[in-house]
């Protein structure tokens, strides 16, 4: 039985999606700690806008969301093969995951260091060890809480558009339905996280002013990543094969039940 489940290619498919999905936002959030500049990246020095009276403003950003486009990727391949049942287990087995993470961070800051780590590179600048670890580890709780209930909220919004937009294109035109949920389903993760982790400490001026000018790199990235989900259409029917790709797909809006493996679809 267990062997006949792994030969089957949608649930290799999906268990393959899975891994990478929840991999994908752990190294997001782990990296998130660090800011960097987008300007400086292409060789450009800070603009130093102003915007809703905020000035200054340059694009910085953090390192997370270099990842987390990607993550609308996958959500909408999902959405489209597998649909909205298995993307709320992704999203819910990633949260899971990324809170067990916290957790462990939490734990291993808290552990006493050994005297001779914590001084252990100060050849290289960096004093005491523990301070820097707890700096790169130990993000404060309402940043958690906050970059997890955007990452949920968000995830069944896109899920939410796409099929909206779905019923209308039916299986023509993924660009549109994918691309089309994730720049609805950005502009909310953007400002949930914002207004959660520092709702009472920025002025709403200021979280206006960075929400847009994260907005704007995540709607950029959701464009610029839309061959991705073509390609990947393609390739998926390649892998499983035009007939059984069909089915997946009028599976995933429950149109059909499914015939192949019992994997994951809309319910």
């Amino acid at each position: 039985m267990i062997y006949n489940i792994l030969k089957d290619k949608p649930t290799k498919l999906f268990m393959g999606i899975t891994a990478f999905f929840c991999c994908n936002a752990l190294i997001a959030e782990a990296i998130g700690t660090k800011i960097f500049s987008l300007e400086k990246l292409f060789g450009f020095e800070p603009s130093h806008f102003t915007l809703f009276g905020q000035k200054g403003i340059s694009i910085s950003l953090t390192c997370g969301v270099l990842l987390w486009p990607l993550e609308f990727v996958i959500t909408d391949i999902v959405n489209e093969y597998f649909g909205p049942k298995a993307v709320r287990r992704i999203s819910f087995t990633a949260i899971i995951l990324i809170s067990y993470a916290f957790l462990m961070y939490y734990a291993a800051i808290h552990v006493p260091p050994a005297n001779f780590w914590v001084g252990s590179h100060s050849a290289d600048n960096i004093p005491n060890m523990q301070d820097a670890f707890n700096g790169i580890f130990g993000q404060g709780m309402r940043i958690i809480i906050g970059s997890l209930v955007a990452f949920m909220v968000s995830q069944l919004v896109d899920v939410y558009i796409f099929h909206k937009i779905k019923k209308v294109t039916g299986d023509k035109r993924i660009w549109l339905r994918a691309t089309g949920s994730t720049l609805v389903s950005q502009l909310v993760d953007s400002y949930i996280v914002l207004f959660i982790a520092f709702g009472g400490v920025f002025s709403w001026q200021q979280i206006l002013a960075i929400g847009v000018v994260n907005y704007f790199y995540k709607a950029s990235m959701a464009i610029i990543l839309t061959p991705v989900i073509i390609i990947a259409e393609k390739k998926i029917e390649n892998y499983v094969g035009h007939d059984l790709a069909v089915k997946m797909k009028k599976a995933a809006m429950g149109q059909e039940q499914d015939t192949f493996t019992n994997i994951p679809t809309a319910g």
